[in-house]
């Protein structure tokens, strides 16, 4: 994820000027940093909002997809908020990458999408979605959203977070050059990646490419970015904490409400 498409007009400083999608107002000066935390159910509309802007051309979250997950891990399911406006989300599931190592797919890992696939004695945090609100890139979403996931990482005992990064400009340079030249020449400094260059700043390694990662990702063309995050804080001789029945949810709070009506088209019963 992280392609930036730039369709809207750009100001001196070089950034778009937008109307905020996700809210319908102008954009307003900000104060202070993001503030994380976890997914509620009224902040789908806002997470889907931001997805289309920075994804024209996927096919983006379903709503039964947002709640599966936020049913499944919703300590994993994070937004950066900031004077009241989603900016930023994550979302994250718990894996045993042994499982998935030697071809690592999105449907495979992810349960397509669903997070079916979250293992409570899984090692690895496996962050499958970033989207920041393309109006406000610098304005520290991104680190929030990372730091959150390292302290989660770190209270779970986890080994490491992986994730395998959406190459969103790379459809502007396949005739020209492979997916591992490209992301080469990204961790060089000649070419821009919103979303890997997001990930190697705040301390993820770079891998290598994985082929047919995600085959209806238009702009990646398929591939993905695999990144790690080693846990320095990680104690092998004590299990994770999911595996302890002392372990809750810091947002378990839809836990024993009436089941969420999704209708075929999408829309919530009763919600947004």
């Amino acid at each position: 994820m992280g392609s930036i498409i730039e369709v809207f007009p750009r100001n001196d400083a070089g950034r778009p000027l937008r109307r905020n999608i996700a809210l319908g107002t102008e954009p307003v000066s900000a104060t202070g940093a993001p503030k994380v935390r976890a997914t509620r159910l009224v902040d789908y509309a806002a997470i889907r909002a931001l997805q289309r802007e920075a994804h024209p051309r996927g096919a983006g979250f379903t709503l039964q997809q947002l709640e599966s997950r936020r049913r499944a891990f919703p300590d994993g399911q994070l937004v950066a908020e900031r004077d009241g406006q989603i900016v930023g989300a994550a979302s994250a599931l718990v894996v045993q990458w042994d499982d998935y190592a030697l071809h690592p797919t999105w449907k495979a890992v992810t349960g397509d999408g669903y997070f079916s696939t979250h293992d409570t004695v899984g090692l690895t945090l496996y962050g499958a979605d970033v989207v920041i609100d393309i109006g406000r890139h610098g304005a520290g979403a991104g680190r929030a959203l990372f730091q959150a996931q390292r302290r989660l990482c770190r209270k779970l005992n986890l080994r490491r977070i992986i994730s395998a990064v959406h190459l969103g400009a790379y459809h502007e340079h396949r005739d020209e050059m492979s997916p591992e030249l490209y992301a080469q020449r990204v961790i060089w400094g000649d070419l821009f990646d919103p979303q890997l260059r997001l990930h190697l700043a705040h301390g993820f390694q770079y891998c290598g490419i994985l082929r047919d990662y995600h085959p209806e990702d238009l702009e990646s063309h398929g591939n993905a970015a695999l990144v790690v995050w080693l846990n320095p804080f990680h104690t092998p001789d004590e299990p994770p904490a999911l595996r302890s029945d002392s372990f809750s949810s810091a947002d378990s709070s839809w836990s024993g409400a009436p089941p969420l009506v999704l209708h075929p088209k999408g829309s919530m019963d009763g919600s947004l």
